[in-house]
């Protein structure tokens, strides 16, 4: 038997790669999608009459305002703003208000004051410094993404192929149509959809495989474990089929009743040095 504490011990406080910070070719291809209207609306820095000078500018290049919202760190073409009048919500692509509507935006927002009384010289560096900030939100997806990538590492140096012996995200729908077989314990009678991110698959055997990284606490952790617990409780008398579940990470230390819980009745429930020990090896193939 497998000592919880020791186990849980050994999770790492970090998987991140030099990629992990930042992904400064999205930024580079975000900016790239808005440079001429960021370089059109450069004309405008240093302007004394900058609201009649964006007017002007707006009737000969409608498209510039496409390129507002980023200015104040938004993504969505919509921006809903409150005042006095009530609530107004700004459509930077469609166009639904008057021009001198979008001026008060301009104006309110502080982005012509920005622009005016020089405290940027150039709006395409100033959308890149934008872009970086806003990709750091990105960044706990990208730790999912490394965790599978390396998960995946440890599949082909088990010597297994993929899209032969192993297979990436696959619902259990697939699965039943792929090897004829019937998982609605774990689907709720075909009520609900589960994806794994591995499957491998033996003549006699099948192991869907979930993969995750907590560098940080939540509520998402213990919703995790719950799940992970009952699909392990689910599948325990199916001969066809093993749940895996390999995590990690420091983020389980303010979740780790929920995760004994589980482990306590997963019996592949592993972590990273499982995997460099060999588990894939001696346990999975």
């Amino acid at each position: 038997m497998r000592d919880f504490t020791e186990w849980l011990a050994g999770f790492r406080s970090a998987i991140a790669g030099y990629k992990y910070y930042t992904d400064f070719d999205k930024i580079y291809r975000n900016v790239d999608n808005i440079r001429v209207e960021l370089n059109i609306m450069n004309s405008l820095i240093g302007c004394e009459n900058i609201e009649e000078e964006f007017v002007n500018l707006y009737r000969r290049y409608p498209e510039i305002l496409k390129c507002i919202p980023i200015l104040i760190a938004k993504r969505e073409t919509d921006i809903l703003t409150v005042d006095f009048d009530g609530e107004h919500i700004y459509n930077f692509k469609e166009k639904n208000y008057p021009i001198e509507d979008y001026v008060t935006f301009m104006r309110e927002t502080g982005l012509f004051d920005l622009m005016q009384k020089g405290h940027i010289q150039n709006l395409v560096d100033y959308v890149t410094g934008v872009e970086a900030g806003l990709d750091s939100n990105a960044r706990k997806n990208r730790g999912g993404h490394f965790m599978e990538d390396l998960v995946e590492s440890y599949l082909i140096k088990a010597g297994l192929t993929k899209d032969k012996d192993y297979f990436k995200e696959m619902y259990i729908h697939e699965i039943e149509e792929k090897w004829g077989v019937d998982l609605s314990c774990i689907s709720n009678e075909g009520k609900t959809e589960k994806r794994f991110d591995f499957v491998i698959k033996h003549p006699d055997m099948i192991y869907g495989i979930e993969t995750n990284f907590y560098a940080s606490s939540g509520s998402k952790l213990n919703e995790t474990a719950r799940s992970y617990k009952n699909i392990a409780l689910e599948t325990k008398d199916l001969t066809f089929f093993k749940f895996v579940w390999i995590t990690d990470g420091h983020g389980w230390g303010s979740a780790r009743n929920n995760l004994k819980e589980t482990f306590e009745v997963l019996e592949h429930l592993y972590n990273i040095s499982d995997l460099e020990e060999g588990v894939i090896s001696s346990k999975l193939v």
